[in-house]
């Protein structure tokens, strides 16, 4: 595949990923724009290819996304949050604990340095992991791989998860209108993607690139100050190219140097699904959400891939992202804290 020219390689990478995304849409499998091209990113990237995405395209699909985010986004789950918010620290504490929990036996049960599997089983944003994890002299590469590994298990059980959630309440999604009619709104949304990415970066916050525009889109849209326009061709692009991003990051160099330990990464990521599974489970009890509201919130998964699902499927975009851009908060605050706590605790001992 490496031999071939790039050019041959992008026809091949957009062909089978149209191909694959629309033989899952077919099936109304939620985010199948998404999961499409990011297997299709996969199976190529460890055939050789040598494309890649580059982060300035990425971080403008992550603001695109936000918009989309603002869209759905209502001030009614405030009231949720604030009547049950002992529910929802507790929830979000018990997923740093499980995924701190996955990282100690990871460590402690395969060859990773302590930083290393710490930074790697951290559910919070992949991209904003990465970036913190070499500053705590973590291996980038494993942390990366590991990452966008969890990001690919979470993202196909969340999507088959919405599926089976869709068929039981035979309930298909509403026919898409692929090229709506657009006007000065769609432009002003553009400025407000392209300001919110920019400032994001600049400020150096962590998914900011998608946390800004989200905000303030919503802020616009709810006081009906905008109405925010995402045409589903743009958002069909955006899920795309960050499906491409993921997938084509696991390179046979890489692959190759974790897989020593790749079935205690792989048991450690269903291992970590499985206890915010529970979680969810748990939260339907006392919440007055769905469980697949409560699934998608827990997910241990990235939060521009859960956000996809999400739009995808009949959850509720408020309380999801709002839980998981609270996990994403107490993981910046507490994560290293945990790494440290792993490095020194978790490594086997010498008997």
């Amino acid at each position: 595949m490496k031999h071939l020219p790039l050019s041959l390689q992008w026809l091949i990478l957009l062909f089978f990923s149209l191909a694959l995304g629309s033989a899952l849409q077919l099936y109304h499998l939620p985010a199948a724009l998404l999961l499409g091209p990011m297997l299709v990113g996969v199976v190529m990237a460890l055939s050789g290819s040598t494309l890649h995405i580059s982060p300035k395209v990425f971080i403008a699909c992550q603001a695109v996304i936000g918009c989309m985010i603002a869209l759905v986004l209502s001030p009614s789950i405030l009231g949720i949050l604030v009547s049950y918010w002992w529910l929802v620290v507790v929830v979000v504490l018990m997923t740093l604990v499980a995924s701190g929990l996955s990282g100690f036996l990871l460590v402690r049960f395969s060859s990773l340095p302590g930083p290393t599997g710490a930074w790697g089983s951290s559910p919070g944003g992949a991209s904003a992991m990465v970036a913190m994890a070499g500053e705590f002299g973590a291996d980038v590469r494993l942390v990366a791989f590991m990452q966008y590994l969890r990001v690919l298990f979470v993202a196909a059980a969340a999507a088959m998860v919405a599926h089976l959630s869709l068929g039981a309440q035979n309930n298909a999604p509403a026919e898409i209108i692929w090229f709506p009619p657009l006007d000065y709104r769609f432009a002003a949304t553009l400025i407000i993607a392209v300001v919110g990415a920019w400032l994001g970066r600049k400020l150096h916050i962590p998914a900011g690139a998608l946390l800004i525009p989200m905000l303030a889109g919503a802020m616009l849209h709810i006081t009906g100050t905008l109405t925010i326009q995402v045409p589903q061709w743009l958002l069909a692009l955006a899920y795309a190219f960050i499906g491409w991003s993921v997938g084509l990051r696991f390179t046979p160099a890489i692959v190759l140097q974790a897989l020593k330990t790749l079935p205690q990464m792989v048991a450690s990521i269903v291992g970590l699904i499985l206890l915010c599974s529970a979680m969810a489970w748990i939260m339907t009890l006392l919440l007055p959400v769905s469980l697949l509201t409560a699934y998608l919130a827990t997910s241990p998964g990235g939060l521009d891939t859960v956000a996809i699902i999400a739009a995808g499927s009949h959850a509720d975009m408020s309380f999801v992202m709002a839980m998981q851009s609270l996990r994403l908060l107490s993981i910046l605050l507490l994560g290293p804290a945990i790494a440290r706590f792993i490095s020194r605790n978790a490594a086997p001992r010498m008997t």
